[in-house]
């Protein structure tokens, strides 16, 4: 596992982006793990019946993107969550192409806190919009 970047190494501007298909599998398997069945997510012919037509995959699947990277790239391994405020814009069809990106936004030394603007977008429109808050650590010697 690479190491995640210290606060020192971060900068305002720094940006990482990804990209996920969202599956029948991904939805299902979401599912299963966090006990969310509701129909509109699992069962084809009730989301017929809404207004979105088809069945959509469940917000919080979409938001766990944004935590990937997070956790992965930017800042990456070691960096804490501490706070996500997010607004869902528009639903996610399965076998979407999923857009996700995080820009480091905000910088406090205290504490070694970083606020990143992070968005998802499927064809070029916003679907999550916000903002997350983590902690990282510091290279330097306290």
């Amino acid at each position: 596992m690479k190491p995640g970047k210290t606060y020192e190494e971060l900068e305002i501007g720094m940006s990482h982006e990804t990209e996920h298909t969202v599956t029948e599998q991904d939805v299902m398997d979401f599912a299963k793990i966090s006990g969310d069945f509701n129909p509109l997510h699992v069962d084809e012919e009730y989301a017929k019946t809404t207004v979105f037509g088809t069945r959509v995959a469940h917000g919080a699947l979409t938001a766990s993107y944004i935590s990937a990277i997070l956790g992965n790239d930017l800042p990456g391994p070691g960096a804490i969550f501490t706070d996500m405020n997010m607004r869902f814009k528009r639903p996610v069809k399965i076998g979407s192409k999923v857009l996700v990106r995080a820009e480091v936004s905000e910088m406090q030394p205290r504490g070694n806190r970083v606020t990143l603007a992070v968005k998802c977008s499927v064809d070029g429109k916003a679907v999550i919009q916000g903002e997350a808050k983590v902690m990282v650590p510091s290279s330097e010697k306290k």
